[in-house]
């Protein structure tokens, strides 16, 4: 039980930071970042919650982008600023680094086979955040319609 609450501390520690870093390096005005980093932690604590409950890693990643999505239009709307400040900083602990990373790897040593693997894998997870983000921005246009507020 102590490892768990420790893993989840150091992680969303260092989400938040690389969030925030990442914030930084695209001039994100300086009362976005800490609303910045709040939504990547929420997003990525869904996708770790999401991934060890279910194991799908498209799935986790499809609820965490969604989860990104309608924290950004909150933050948006609260910190009357572009929506978009907020979700490519946000979107930056769910890129999938790693399994790009391997797939050139193996194409460059000639493993054609592993590398298509693990590139269909960087696919399906990057066409899942786009779904997330998607769904984000229709249910917010849904609720905004029906509620009668004019989007901005």
């Amino acid at each position: 039980m102590m490892n768990l609450i420790l893993f989840l501390i150091v992680n969303v520690v260092f989400c938040y930071m690389a969030t925030v870093g990442f914030g930084v390096i695209l001039n994100i005005p300086r009362r976005g970042l800490n609303a910045c980093g709040i939504v990547g932690v929420i997003g990525w604590l869904v996708y770790v919650c999401i991934k060890d409950c279910f194991s799908s890693s498209m799935l986790a990643n499809l609820l965490a982008a969604f989860s990104i999505g309608m924290g950004a239009m909150f933050c948006a709307r609260f910190k009357k600023m572009p929506m978009i400040l907020f979700n490519i900083p946000s979107l930056v602990p769910l890129v999938p680094g790693g399994q790009a990373y391997r797939a050139v790897r193996y194409f460059a040593i000639g493993k054609n086979d592993l590398a298509l693997s693990y590139l269909v894998q960087v696919g399906m997870i990057a066409g899942s955040i786009a779904v997330g983000f998607f769904l984000a921005e229709f249910v917010s246009q849904v609720y905004f319609k029906i509620h009668g507020y004019s989007q901005q």
